[in-house]
């Protein structure tokens, strides 16, 4: 089932207000959990997660900065 532009500019912002201080907090505990690693496995890491993290969300994020293609041009 394809979202409508409103519903998904909604679901994305709660995503980013809900899931990415989760996603901060889970990533920071596997980081800490490895024992503090060496700087540049640290970024691996991170960035892995964030990859992981984004993925699932992808079709929510599609579009959303752009205008409703739901609007007609006419209207200003």
């Amino acid at each position: 089932m394809a979202l409508s532009y409103k519903a998904r500019r909604r679901w994305s912002l709660v995503i980013l207000l809900v899931g990415l201080p989760l996603y901060i907090v889970a990533a920071v505990t596997v980081v800490n959990l490895l024992d503090r690693p060496s700087i540049l496995l640290e970024l691996l890491v991170y960035v892995g997660l964030g990859f992981l993290w984004a993925m699932p969300f992808k079709f929510v994020f599609r579009g959303v900065g752009q205008a409703d293609p739901d609007q007609g041009r006419d209207q200003d």
